[in-house]
């Protein structure tokens, strides 16, 4: 006889599933380190992104991993719950070294059956992809089962990001001298995505504000087109009223999205790419 599985899903803060689905879904959360000169928080737990860009101005903060310890904690907490298995979604391995750090933890709790699955997708690319998990979970899914279908999913997401300014990027490594003076000058605006291996890349270059956020949407619609199932998602790092409009137009160019979310990005990313980041995306569930 085949033992009962109990699923539970765990997914990281910089993911950006919103607080409403976490505890719809049961979504267990580890929580990213937003940390200052003075003290270390935990993201959306300690601090509230909202704080975060309101210090903006006075310093930037740096970020890190969940702490194995919190990751631990969760891991003991789903033992003590009878859970038997853990599908772990977690933003890129080419960003962040959270994956390998779940991973590891994972390895110390043999009790739970764990599979951790790298998105290759940060923000919401990477949420869509745990809040399709917890609803393949709902549907009674085996384990075998859920974890193949959630891979699946995170290669359904495209997720596009305007930054407001380069200076972020540029201090942080992630774009050369030469790109971010020309750009500046220019007033050039690139649309970043992830690419294969889970890095930054820009998709397109845009001179001004509004055309990025153009553009942004454009690479969102065709990649929804034919879709006969889609969740659309618009996200936003202290930009509320660019992103509400954004979200407008997005729900009038694609007004059939099963889903819509709208949140908050994790300040574990916006403070590798500048405050006023916007981003939107979609997850194609059925073609």
């Amino acid at each position: 006889m085949e033992s009962v599985q109990k699923i539970a899903v765990l997914t990281d803060s910089c993911s950006d599933v919103p607080t409403d689905i976490v505890d719809e879904l049961g979504i267990r959360v580890v929580a990213m380190h937003i940390n200052y000169r003075d003290a270390s928080y935990r993201d959306r737990v300690d601090i509230q992104p909202d704080e975060v860009y309101a210090r903006f101005a006075e310093e930037i903060p740096r970020t890190s991993t969940p702490s194995p310890a919190d990751v631990a904690a969760v891991f003991d907490a789903l033992h003590d719950e009878g859970v038997t298995h853990v599908v772990a979604v977690v933003i890129s391995s080419g960003l962040s070294a959270t994956h390998d750090l779940i991973k590891s933890v994972a390895a110390g709790h043999p009790d739970l059956t764990t599979e951790v699955i790298d998105t290759k997708n940060i923000g919401l690319g990477s949420g869509f992809t745990a809040i399709e998990a917890a609803h393949l979970v709902r549907q009674g899914l085996s384990f075998d089962e859920v974890v193949a279908r959630t891979r699946r999913a995170a290669e359904s997401v495209y997720a596009f990001f305007c930054v407001d300014t380069l200076e972020y990027l540029y201090q942080g490594g992630r774009i050369g001298k030469v790109t971010y003076s020309v750009g500046s000058a220019l007033d050039v605006r690139p649309v970043i995505t992830c690419d294969a291996e889970g890095k930054y890349v820009p998709i397109a270059k845009a001179h001004g504000r509004k055309s990025s956020l153009k553009k942004a949407l454009s690479a969102v619609k065709k990649h929804a087109a034919g879709a006969k199932r889609y969740r659309l998602a618009v996200v936003h790092g202290g930009a509320l009223e660019e992103a509400q409009g954004l979200l407008a137009a997005a729900c009038e160019a694609l007004p059939d999205a099963e889903e819509v979310l709208f949140n908050q990005i994790s300040p574990a990313l916006v403070v590798h790419t500048g405050p006023g980041l916007i981003g939107i995306g979609v997850q194609v569930l059925e073609r």
